[in-house]
């Protein structure tokens, strides 16, 4: 039921001019030419210093598909449906034939269009018309027939998109502080796990060995599977390493069975490292978690490895051993398969290993941790703003409930609405 002032419009009504896609062929990268953006530039905030650039020559041959500061530009295939406003600072620039261009008319506000595109009603129907199987996309006749719901009041319009935005601009602020963590996580594994920066007070030589000196690897075969005749275990699987930093006692495992034997092999330690064994490509091998609690019915399951330090290792320290570049890319090159990929036994116990006594392990570790931690203090926070804007942006973009335009609002201050 569409609110009263409000009006279901086709984007083709609301594009001040046809929607167009881009430049069939762009042509090598030239430095210093024009910038144009494809599929993978869309969604969210363009990064303008990324964006490869065609030549003028064949910038001009295609001026139907410039993008101006203020343009919605819209993938067609791949992430179907992302969208991106142009920003100011990308005076002049063109699309590749996988994107789109919405050059908002007079009587509408383009934030506002941008995030009903984005939202739940539109995306729906964007997917419902997407076609393909293994090359998916959407055509320009069908986006054009793509219906927004829309105030008839470019003030309303205005309002929604500033509220809406607040909060953009609130999860962006907190993706920059992640990613400056991340940045400054990185920096310390590269410095401190190579021994190019010692901490203070650690002199001591570090030696040159092997995964098998410093660690037990153990390769699980506990399948997801319940057996009557075996005990009932938490069984930690692969998304739950993938997807964690730290494997705790009170995560939501799965429950199926083992057998004592398993239990007793497979069942988790404090200090242990998981690591993935299998994976669909080459770079989601090895992937770790630190086990930080556990309990005696939580057990390892399939497609991963447990690999329990041994004497003065320290588990955290090879965590972080694992993450490092180099070590991604020793176990990437090894690892078998075509479409799936795996790691042998011997490929993980072989890998070679620097690494300096136990108390330095230890205090390198802690430094890590701390930025680490940080990260995953933020991600909460990212998660709540996420789904606060969603929650809202069902009700705003919906007309279930109407803004009262002149005032502010925010997400530290209750968003001033009136119900219709």
């Amino acid at each position: 039921m569409i609110p009263e002032g409000w009006a279901s419009v086709p984007l083709s009504q609301i594009a001040s001019s046809s929607i167009v896609y881009g430049i069939v062929q762009a042509g090598p990268h030239v430095v210093g030419g024009i910038p144009y953006l494809k599929s993978s530039n869309v969604g969210g905030k363009i990064d303008v210093d990324t964006l490869q650039c065609t030549s003028p020559d064949i910038h001009a041959q295609y001026c139907r598909s410039v993008v101006r500061p203020g343009d919605i530009v819209i993938s067609l295939r791949g992430n179907t449906g992302a969208t991106s406003i142009v920003p100011s600072s990308l005076i002049e620039a063109n699309l590749t034939q996988g994107t789109a261009r919405i050059s908002v008319g007079e009587d509408f506000d383009h934030n506002f269009i941008h995030q009903q595109i984005a939202g739940p009603a539109v995306q729906r129907q964007i997917n419902a018309a997407t076609k393909g199987s293994t090359f998916v996309e959407i055509t320009l006749e069908d986006l054009r027939k793509v219906k927004v719901c829309t105030p008839r009041r470019k003030s309303e319009q205005r309002r929604i998109a500033e509220i809406l935005s607040t909060w953009d601009r609130a999860i962006a602020t907190v993706e920059a502080l992640i990613a400056n963590a991340l940045a400054q996580k990185q920096a310390l594994m590269q410095s401190l796990l190579t021994g190019k920066k010692r901490l203070p007070g650690f002199t001591t030589v570090w030696i040159n060995t092997s995964l098998d000196q410093v660690a037990k690897v153990l390769v699980s075969n506990v399948d997801k599977k319940s057996a009557a005749a075996e005990q009932s275990v938490r069984l930690c699987n692969y998304m739950d390493v993938y997807r964690s930093d730290q494997i705790t006692a009170n995560m939501d495992f799965m429950v199926a069975t083992a057998t004592t034997d398993q239990v007793r092999k497979f069942g988790l330690r404090v200090g242990d490292v998981l690591i993935t064994k299998d994976s669909e490509t080459p770079e989601d091998i090895a992937i770790p978690a630190y086990v930080a609690s556990t309990t005696p019915d939580l057990v390892c399951g399939y497609h991963l490895a447990i690999i329990r330090p041994k004497k003065g290792i320290d588990g955290q320290f090879l965590k972080y051993f694992f993450e490092h570049p180099h070590t991604r890319y020793f176990f990437a090159t090894r690892a078998n398969g075509a479409t799936r990929f795996g790691l042998t036994i011997d490929a993980i116990t072989t890998a070679p290993i620097t690494l300096p006594a136990h108390d330095e392990q230890r205090r390198i570790a802690e430094v890590i941790a701390a930025a680490e931690q940080e990260i995953e203090r933020l991600k909460p926070i990212e998660a709540a703003l996420r789904q606060e804007k969603s929650a809202l942006m069902q009700q705003l973009l919906t007309g279930k409930r109407r803004v009262i335009v002149g005032l502010e609002s925010g997400p530290s201050q209750q968003t001033p609405l009136t119900l219709v």
